[in-house]
């Protein structure tokens, strides 16, 4: 029998084996059942509109232009983002791992030389055997384990979901971007606000300290209204610095979001800017809309779908594998003998006659090791059920992020209108009683308390409003929104160059979101 019919005749039990290869073991992922109620609570019902959202670049309702320009280099340059790209190809490489086991999983190229020198003493050495000589091999060999049972397929699931999962990632880390990058904003503008009142107050108190001071000199107040005066006027300006720190301290944030050292960003920001009004409709969609758009509940979902795939993986190992291995090689010997004729050498290895081969099927089966393997099907059934409830936390607690800045934003715009007109009426006392403790009609007490209280409502006021904007933005986080605006790619032109320098990475660098996911 020639060499070609055992190679066919193997190839025949190849194709025999995938034909008759039985569907993939272990469990196929079930979507879990999502906890979220149908609506959000009554509180929130007047204040949105349950109503798909218009536009997911949501920062635009807040209708800042630096903010549009603070997200974009955001997006661009944070660091943060860039990780979670490199994840992708990571992962879209683990993928390209996983899909090749498809295929021959050993597949060597091998040639040697090799000097031998057998003992005299050792048996069967006598009659003028040839005790010292040269071996010469050239090969190639392979091995193929049948995906009989489907574990390399479920290997192929579980890197194809993770592979998703880190694109969840990615999104999940353009939401809380954009998310940190406008309250940060509006921070460093309520904290301008701050100031800037603070400074109005210092400047009312000096006015008030300097008349109080006046009519002591000339016996007209007491040293008791001179030292209440510098009392407060003092408490003012030691609000100062500590709104310069946050200030600051906000800016190193911002520019740390930026993919920037700690610098001071006033000129990028446009200098001293406006807290953002709340716009006049709200649009937030319902819970479902929710579990389609959060890249944090998507990516809870394609880990359990991975580690559904890692069951099937496990369950694998309890049957026999089943494999076709082959080789095809060369092989000759030379004697080394510098006293005898050299009957046979290197020349000798391209002849016919030195061709070798070995070919045929092959089985393993561990099942003395049954207890190792059945206890790895439990953990990893464990960890699918810890995925699993997982998910249904992750639906939990985004929806109570949605229902808790909805609160915090209805409840801010309701002390809103309250604290408008506790400043109104906070400034008009002032005014009074200045004018009758000028008259003499009110001791300076009244003018303390009043100055005292306009500061405390002003502050309040402004604290509120920028809470109100920073409640708003939670709540379009909680619910999921900016990631839809990624671009296509998740490097960016100069780190794509770098690699391709370091590393051949063929055309997983420019495989976008759009194919990401195809089939090598």
């Amino acid at each position: 029998m020639s060499i070609y019919q055992d190679i066919r005749r193997a190839s025949l039990i190849l194709v025999t084996g995938l034909v008759s290869a039985c569907a993939p073991v272990g469990p196929d992922f079930l979507r879990p059942e999502s906890e979220a109620n149908e609506q959000w609570s009554g509180y929130a019902r007047e204040e949105f509109l349950f109503a798909p959202q218009d536009s997911v670049e949501w920062w635009g309702v807040l209708n800042d232009p630096v903010l549009d320009q603070l997200v974009a280099a955001a997006r661009q340059n944070n660091n943060n983002i860039r990780i979670a790209g490199l994840r992708v190809l990571e992962a879209r490489a683990a993928l390209g791992v996983a899909l090749g086991n498809r295929y021959p999983q050993a597949q060597i190229v091998a040639g040697d030389a090799m000097a031998l020198r057998l003992s005299e003493s050792n048996a069967n050495t006598a009659g003028g055997a040839d005790l010292s000589y040269t071996q010469y091999n050239l090969g190639v060999s392979a091995s193929w384990e049948i995906d009989f049972w489907g574990r390399f397929r479920r290997g192929i699931e579980s890197a194809d979901a993770n592979l998703l999962a880190s694109i969840a990632s990615y999104d999940d880390a353009l939401v809380l971007l954009t998310a940190q990058t406008a309250v940060i904003s509006v921070v460093i503008r309520s904290t301008e606000e701050q100031l800037r009142i603070a400074r109005e107050n210092l400047a009312l108190q000096e006015r008030s300290y300097e008349i109080v001071e006046v009519l002591y000199r000339y016996g007209a107040s007491n040293e008791l209204d001179v030292q209440q005066a510098q009392t407060l006027l003092l408490s003012t300006r030691a609000t100062i610095p500590g709104f310069e720190i946050t200030l600051r301290q906000s800016h190193h944030a911002l520019a740390t979001l930026l993919g920037l050292p700690p610098a001071d960003l006033s000129q990028a920001l446009g200098g001293e800017g406006r807290i953002p009004e709340v716009p006049e409709q709200i649009m937030v969609g319902v819970p479902a809309d929710m579990l389609r758009q959060r890249p944090d509940v998507r990516r809870a979902e394609l880990q359990a779908m991975a580690q559904n795939a890692q069951v099937g993986v496990a369950k694998a190992g309890l049957y026999p594998s089943f494999s076709i291995s082959g080789s095809l090689g060369l092989a000759a010997a030379g004697n080394t003998d510098t006293t005898r004729t050299m009957e046979s050498g290197i020349g000798e290895l391209f002849r016919s006659e030195s061709v070798t081969y070995a070919v045929g099927p092959s089985f393993v089966w561990p099942f003395l090791n049954y207890g190792r393997i059945k206890n790895n099907v439990r953990v990893q059934d464990a960890r699918l059920q810890q995925a699993l409830v997982q998910y249904r936390e992750s639906v939990i607690q985004a929806a109570r992020e949605v229902e808790d800045a909805m609160v915090a934003f209805v409840g801010s715009q309701q002390q809103d209108a309250i604290l408008t007109k506790t400043v109104q009426s906070a400034r008009r006392s002032t005014e009074l009683s200045m004018i009758r403790y000028q008259e003499g009609f009110a001791d300076y007490q009244r003018v303390l308390d009043a100055q005292q209280a306009l500061f405390g409502q002003q502050q309040r006021y402004v604290s509120n409003k920028g809470f109100a904007i920073r409640s708003l933005i939670s709540v379009y986080k909680a619910l999921g929104g900016g990631w839809q605006t990624a671009g296509d790619g998740f490097v960016d032109e100069a780190t794509r160059l770098e690699m391709e320098e370091r590393t051949n990475w063929g055309d997983l660098l420019d495989a976008g979101r759009s194919n990401i996911s195809e089939q090598q």
